[in-house]
């Protein structure tokens, strides 16, 4: 994932990109995270991230909600930051990481 490295890395650093590609493969890949904002109700949001158009906004509560609050307190324990920080931090970068994971607007199947 060197497209993902370089976003989420040149905007908060090597620890949280490590995280967020954690999760992404412990949840089956990148469908299977869409697949969790879908579940959650927020198909359109992300949908928005993976299609070519404009991305929509995530809000910290709504990150909240898709990852739960048992990760959001392990990620932010492993990168020494408070969950409300990590929740904001990916608030601006994973809407953009996902659209440049998806450039063609599909989610990769490996």
């Amino acid at each position: 994932m060197g497209l993902f490295d370089g976003v989420m890395g040149g905007l908060v650093g090597a620890g949280l990109t490590a995280a967020v590609q954690g999760y992404i493969e412990k949840q089956g890949g990148l469908g299977a995270v869409v697949q969790k904002f879908q579940d959650q109700g927020m198909g359109g949001i992300v949908q928005s991230w993976v299609g070519t158009g404009s991305n929509l906004p995530v809000s910290a509560e709504q990150l909240q909600q898709v990852l739960g609050s048992d990760l959001v307190e392990q990620l932010a324990g492993k990168l020494g930051m408070g969950a409300p920080d990590l929740l904001h931090k990916l608030a601006q970068v994973l809407p953009k990481a996902v659209d440049e994971m998806t450039p063609n607007g599909v989610v990769p199947h490996a």
